[in-house]
């Protein structure tokens, strides 16, 4: 399943080359998650609200060990 134009998908300004980076891809009701290192492979796709309360939850420190 395609939800976006390949020149949609965007890594982390974060990211540190390393090869274990995903990319994300926003549409107006989705979000495409996939591994950068396979940009044919499988793509994760997410509500939009699913998306931001996993961003809000990463900001608020909710996985930090």
């Amino acid at each position: 399943m395609t939800i976006v134009e390949p020149t949609a998908w965007r890594k982390s300004t974060r990211s540190d080359g390393g090869g274990e980076c995903v990319e994300v891809a926003m549409t107006a009701g989705a979000v495409g998650v996939r591994d950068s290192k396979d940009p044919s492979g499988p793509v994760l796709v997410y509500s939009t609200e699913a998306w931001c309360t996993f961003v809000n939850a990463v900001k608020r420190g909710d996985f930090d060990r």
